[in-house]
């Protein structure tokens, strides 16, 4: 029997189940995926938002605040790439200076620090490829990027070294509720999953684009998802200083806008678009969408080239009103709903990992704290980040590290073997990890090395390799030459 069980892998279970990690409650995380953050987390934008865009009397905007400092605070104890990097919301004419200034009083009553209207003089000295008709801007200096799928993992294995258990391929089919006073909460949860049978005093449903599911098995169906797509681009590595902060329009009511930004591995990234969809695994992208990105993202840096886009994805954001859904259910009690989490979710997951675990205490969940945690997880090496001296002392202990299986991305053999030791199983799971199969050439150097290597690793043979789980593979006979 456990105590708490967490439905879904993405970035907010794994804050959920690791917040819960530092009391003495047993506490499983289900992902039905083959691995963690293989949902919604994985097509993230991973930028870290300061907390201007959100109003000052909503939950999200709360949480993106204290979650803005949490993920400062937890970056070295969880080897996070965090990088402060600072944004600015960029306005072109008279009436979007007026949004502006009142986008700062919101964002000041939040709390966000440091906010300040900077000049058109300020803009050219200090983002010199900006659209030169740019006439003022928001700047937000505690913005910042981070690898929103290298989050997940960090999370979650700090909260596996501190005893949750973490199941993946465990898709929850039904969930029977026993009414038991006898019980802490009064409920017994039976999650009836691919993976087996599970018990549980408490479930929180992170389910992301399939919270609305969940809910409706325990009877609640007032939560409705409708996917938000999202379509993006990533532009070469070596555009990488073409611009120096997070570039965003004036938001609109729907959205916060198309805009110019630069993953935490240094490649600069358009986008997204944003409009709703009814299919939950739509991640297709269209012409239309790049078209309508390339315009915005033009206006704001007129020295953007289609040329240099070398990858195209989409994502799809569970929408569902304008504000964060997390609440105790009152005709299920003990189970609790973390659902509508779209941007800021990324930002704000460690602070709703204890907004949640408040309304578990609530609800009558004894929380002891453990004497003794492991806050530090252990350091990964990525080659593609380290100075070259640095790198040659690796290479001296271990000549695996010498042994460069992704040439984009400057990935070795021994980054690709430690990415599986720690649980990757896939192509993607590696990428995620490492980058390996991220560069311009999208793998066609290092595919079929990485699938060698991840079934000599797992003793799969190479025909059960996939991309990205069942349904996936990319070899139909056992021979892989490179």
């Amino acid at each position: 029997m456990h105590n708490v069980i967490v439905i879904g892998g993405g970035v907010v279970g794994a804050a959920v189940a690791n917040q819960l990690s530092h009391y003495r409650v047993r506490t499983a995380l289900l992902e039905k995926e083959q691995e963690l953050s293989f949902g919604v987390s994985k097509a993230n934008s991973g930028i870290i938002h300061p907390g201007t865009q959100n109003p000052a009397n909503s939950l999200k905007g709360r949480l993106c605040v204290e979650g803005n400092l949490l993920v400062r605070e937890m970056s070295e104890e969880l080897d996070l790439d965090f990088q402060e990097v600072g944004e600015l919301i960029v306005a072109f004419d008279d009436g979007e200076v007026a949004r502006l200034w009142q986008m700062k009083q919101e964002a000041e009553a939040l709390g966000v620090p440091g906010l300040e209207i900077v000049s058109r003089d300020w803009l050219r000295d200090n983002e010199p490829n900006l659209n030169r008709d740019a006439v003022a801007a928001l700047y937000a200096p505690t913005a910042g990027i981070i690898s929103p799928y290298r989050f997940v993992y960090a999370l979650a294995d700090s909260a596996a070294l501190n005893g949750v258990e973490v199941h993946t391929s465990t898709k929850v089919e039904w969930i029977e509720r026993t009414v038991d006073s006898h019980a802490v909460g009064g409920s017994v949860f039976t999650l009836h999953t691919t993976g087996g049978e599970f018990r549980s005093r408490y479930v929180v449903n992170c389910g992301g684009l399939y919270a609305d599911d969940i809910s409706a098995m325990m009877g609640v169906r007032s939560i409705h998802i409708r996917p938000r797509k999202g379509e993006e681009y990533i532009l070469d590595k070596k555009r990488r200083y073409i611009t120096r902060h997070l570039l965003f329009p004036v938001p609109t009511p729907d959205s916060k806008g198309i805009l110019v930004t630069r993953t935490s591995d240094g490649n600069p990234m358009i986008g997204p678009t944003a409009y709703v969809v009814d299919d939950k695994e739509d991640l297709s992208t269209t012409d239309e969408g790049l078209r309508q990105v390339l315009r915005v993202a033009q206006r704001l840096v007129p020295a953007i080239d289609p040329a240099d886009i070398i990858a195209y994805f989409a994502g799809l954001r569970p929408a569902t009103g304008e504000d964060f859904v997390i609440r105790s259910e009152d005709k299920a009690p003990g189970f609790v709903n973390v659902a509508g989490i779209q941007s800021p979710g990324l930002t704000a997951a460690p602070a709703i990992g204890r907004y949640v675990t408040g309304l578990l205490s609530r609800s009558g969940l004894n929380l002891p704290p453990k004497r003794r945690t492991r806050t530090r997880v252990p350091k990964t090496v990525h080659l593609f980040s380290m100075p070259t001296a640095e790198a040659s002392e690796l290479v001296a202990k271990d000549p695996e590290y010498g042994d460069i299986v992704c040439r984009c991305e400057t990935v070795s053999l021994r980054e690709v073997k430690d990415a599986i030791g720690a649980g990757a199983t896939t192509l993607d799971g590696v990428k995620y990890r490492t980058r390996a199969g991220a560069g311009r050439c999208h793998g066609s150097f290092c595919t079929c090395r990485i699938m060698r290597v991840l079934s000599e690793e797992t003793g799969q043979p190479v025909t059960a390799i996939s991309k990205r789980g069942k349904g996936s593979e990319l070899a139909v006979e056992e021979r892989c030459d490179g």
